[in-house]
């Protein structure tokens, strides 16, 4: 069906849904709303079940962190990035890795060759880590950081760097995504089989719990799932469907819920369809409270909590037309802000074409700055409850996932599904669903498959000098020439046995990366015990 076909009613199309696919229908009124019933599932900001947002006050008492993914080139480039966009107000540091970096591989490392820099910061060492936050102290500070598979090194770079400082540990802040399983589903930057990855996950928990009290150990990414093409529902189920995942492996490995669930954080995708967004968001957090009461018997009211980092679609931008993209952001982290994020990244115009510039990461700071300081929709608590289409759209969303997570259930779980190959098929199926939309032009992307400009414009770009891979190489190779070589092989032995046995890896990691072991040599020293993942094809 065209885009611009219309139905026999007269409206536009015969058939207006959300970019899920959920009807939407022409209006919405109170039938669809049961006041007792929306008063328990709606209820009051602050009180299960965290429908309206997880603090009483949400934005009129604290804004949510606005933070800016950025890294690129050497570390030394990268602190400049980060300190510039501190001086303009950003409030917390997010940090991108370089492929190498993120698959655990050294910079002169033959498959690194090309990619050194390109799509974040390389680090290799101790002394990587300590340019890039050198000037910045820690204690002050709060880190996210973007990386999975060699999450407890850089966490345990981090932790060093923080030492040398002089920090108290108990008073750092931030986020090690360490999500291993959404890799496996969607994003590939995975090293281990599942299972040992999966207890690098935990260690990391224990070991949080008693070192890094203020640290989120894990950020859940639905974010990843749906930039490889989900719709919102299967972002929901297949990100909550990991949560549950994460919370029974740590329970199986001898922790208390209560002990680590507080620490738990998710990261979401903010895309365009406005309403299912926030819908999507207020959703998330009902689900959850449900999952952590009622099958993991939490407590504490804080393992209830739902809290979450938001990043702007970054599979919505458009190499055409990029100053569009200014536009979809912007309602992007509207709809972020409407379903009640505790931070949020927006991401540049231009990063359909490369890694922004700075000019362009400003602009997209000052998006949230705006949106915080002169929209006025943080002056009230929760805007949009009780507004008929977004308390319906929040029930389907709600119900959808559940739907997903007792077919994951029935599978045998998360890890069964992954294995199985089904979570995955489900995302490839929806991408295809959404790219035969675009097109059949059911579905309208402007400048793209319509309203497309007959000559574009071209904009500047961040081009990544070659000489940053010949100088991070040349500089990776100095400091194994001047380390205490015999110590650096005395960690990376004790990481090995550690390994074959069941003693948490942490404090080996932490040892190692102090005696200058590189991220390549110490996840070289894991993959011997335990092996590579190797991906089955789903078709």
């Amino acid at each position: 069906m065209s885009g611009k076909s219309k139905s026999s009613s007269g409206e536009r199309k015969a058939r207006f849904t959300t970019l899920s696919g959920i009807p939407v229908e022409r209006l919405y009124g109170p039938d669809g709303v049961n006041a007792k019933a929306a008063e328990e599932t709606i209820g009051y900001p602050g009180e299960p079940p965290f429908t309206r947002g997880i603090y009483p006050t949400m934005y009129r008492g604290r804004l949510w962190t606005m933070r800016q993914y950025a890294g690129f080139g050497s570390a030394a480039e990268s602190n400049q990035r980060y300190r510039y966009l501190l001086s303009k107000g950003q409030a917390g540091l997010s940090v991108a890795f370089d492929l190498p970096t993120q698959i655990g591989m050294d910079s002169d490392a033959p498959l690194a060759l090309g990619e050194v820099g390109k799509v974040g910061v390389a680090i290799d060492s101790l002394e990587d880590m300590e340019t890039l936050f050198e000037g910045i102290p820690l204690e002050n500070v709060s880190t996210s950081m973007t990386i999975n598979a060699t999450a407890a090194i850089l966490l345990c770079l981090y932790v060093a760097v923080a030492k040398k400082q002089g920090a108290n540990l108990s008073q750092l802040s931030g986020t090690v995504q360490n999500d291993i399983l959404k890799e496996y589903i969607a994003r590939g930057t995975y090293i281990y089989p599942v299972r040992p990855a999966m207890r690098i996950v935990t260690d990391i928990f224990s070991w949080c719990r008693d070192n890094l009290p203020r640290w989120n150990t894990i950020s859940i990414s639905g974010y990843h799932i749906r930039e490889a093409g989900s719709t919102a529902i299967q972002e929901v189920a297949f990100t909550l469907a990991d949560g549950i995942a994460y919370v029974q492996a740590a329970l199986d490995a001898g922790l208390s819920v209560d002990e680590f669930a507080p620490q738990l954080s998710f990261f979401f995708n903010a895309h365009n369809d406005l309403l299912e967004e926030i819908a999507k968001f207020r959703a998330a957090r009902r689900l959850w409270v449900h999952i952590m009461k009622e099958r993991f018997q939490a407590k504490d009211p804080r393992s209830l909590l739902l809290r979450f980092h938001a990043q702007t679609a970054g599979s919505s931008l458009t190499a055409q037309q990029p100053e569009n993209n200014i536009v979809r952001v912007s309602i992007q982290a509207l709809a972020a802000v409407l379903g009640g994020c505790q931070s949020l990244h927006t991401n540049s115009m231009d990063e359909a074409l490369a890694l922004p510039t700075e000019d362009a990461a400003l602009i997209a700071l000052r998006t949230q700055q705006i949106i915080a300081h002169e929209t006025g929709v943080t002056n009230t608590i929760d805007p949009v409850a009780g507004s008929y289409a977004i308390e319906e759209l929040t029930n389907q969303v709600e119900a959808g996932a559940k739907t997903y997570i007792e077919k994951i259930d029935a599978l045998g779980g998360m890890l069964r599904a992954i294995e199985a190959g089904y979570v995955q098929g489900e995302i490839q199926k929806a991408a295809y669903d959404f790219q035969r939309a675009v097109e059949t032009k059911e579905q309208i992307v402007v400048g793209v498959n319509e309203f497309v400009a007959e000559q574009e414009r071209a904009i500047p770009l961040l081009r990544i000098n070659e000489e940053i891979e010949r100088s991070q190489v040349a500089r990776l190779q100095a400091l194994r020439a001047k380390r205490d070589s015999n110590k650096t092989k005395t960690a990376l032995a004790e990481l090995s046995r550690r390994a074959t046995d069941t003693e948490n890896l942490l404090p080996a990691i932490l040892a190692a990366v102090e005696s200058l072991a590189t991220i390549g040599e110490i996840s070289d020293t894991l993959r011997k015990v335990f092996g590579e993942y190797r991906e089955s094809v789903v078709l």
